[in-house]
């Protein structure tokens, strides 16, 4: 049995934050962001816009393109690291915006591999048998929880949502081929913000301090994303017994175009075959691949037949790989 990608969907906040309005606001340039990342836009939440409802409207969305229903869903899974609230879940507010009665609803965080994670815990409900409709959704609103004096940080992150509904695949071929997650908590500390839960609570002496932000050490994170990915990269091979030539597509985690190109050049894919969003959504962490991926289904570039590869690296650290047969 495999889990089938019936519909994907996603939602981009209207506000546009450019590299200069950033200018405007740290000591930065737009050479300087665009060179070492490759990002030249992102998307910022409203200020009555919550991650449940960035989520909202991208499950709408995929289950418009899937034919379903919300109310025949069994179960809602949301990853974010930026909740709503610390309690209820995103998703069972998501389940209470769409009038999803009949579903399960929890929230799952990974930092940016959150969707992968996601979509490999939905896939293990489809196998089982457990459930037959599933609404995975990657959901995060970044901008509340960045230091915008800090130009190592501010420049990177954006908000968006994006969701797919899995079902039981009827084609034995098509579907989640496999899917393949890893954790390294010693290196917590290189992507990390301190303040907010039971370990250091919000107080003045931490917001005085901006503890309650994105810290990341960059250059020690890029050089770790770029080793465990081409290490992915190789596993996801050796386990499906496939060569480079197989993928047609990559749909790679958008935190930085360099690591973007890196692991397109390990799987010796030209980046006409790659689904780069970087450039206009920033790192939108859980949210950006199914975003690029609902691009490029609705696109018309990915399409039946296609070996697709998601794979995504973020704090933890974490990093992990999802192989589609579309």
């Amino acid at each position: 049995m495999r889990s089938f990608i019936a519909g994907t969907g996603s939602y981009l906040p209207e506000r546009i934050l450019t590299n200069a309005d950033l200018v405007g606001m740290v000591d930065t340039s737009d050479e300087w962001i665009t060179s070492r990342t490759g990002i030249r836009e992102r998307r910022i939440a409203a200020p009555d816009q919550a991650s449940s409802d960035l989520a909202t409207e991208a499950a709408k969305s995929a289950l418009k393109a899937a034919g379903i229903e919300a109310g025949d869903l069994d179960l809602i899974i949301v990853a974010t690291l930026t909740p709503d609230y610390m309690f209820p879940s995103t998703a069972g507010l998501v389940q209470r915006n769409l009038k999803a009665t009949k579903a399960a609803a929890f929230d799952l965080e990974a930092a940016c591999t959150g969707f992968i994670y996601a979509l490999t815990v939905g896939d293990q409900f489809i196998k089982t048998g457990k459930y037959g409709k599933i609404l995975v959704i990657a959901s995060e609103v970044l901008s509340r929880f960045i230091d915008y004096e800090d130009r190592n940080t501010c420049v990177l992150f954006g908000d968006g949502a994006g969701a797919v509904v899995l079902v039981p695949s009827e084609d034995g071929d098509r579907g989640i081929v496999s899917t393949h997650l890893y954790n390294d908590g010693s290196m917590s500390d290189l992507l990390i913000a301190p303040a907010g839960g039971s370990r250091m609570p919000v107080d003045e002496e931490a917001i005085a301090k901006r503890l309650n932000t994105v810290k990341m050490r960059g250059n020690v994170v890029f050089r770790i994303a770029v080793e465990k990915l081409s290490e992915l990269v190789d596993e996801v091979l050796e386990v499906n017994g496939l060569k480079e030539e197989d993928i047609n597509f990559l749909v790679p985690h958008q935190a930085n175009l360099r690591i973007i190109k890196a692991t397109a050049r390990k799987l010796k894919l030209p980046m006409e075959r790659v689904i780069v969003t970087v450039d206009r959504h920033g790192n939108t962490s859980a949210a950006s691949v199914p975003l690029a991926l609902d691009e490029a289904v609705r696109s018309g570039r990915i399409n039946p037949g296609d070996m697709v590869l998601l794979e995504a690296f973020g704090g933890g650290l974490t990093w992990g790989a999802a192989l589609v047969n579309w």
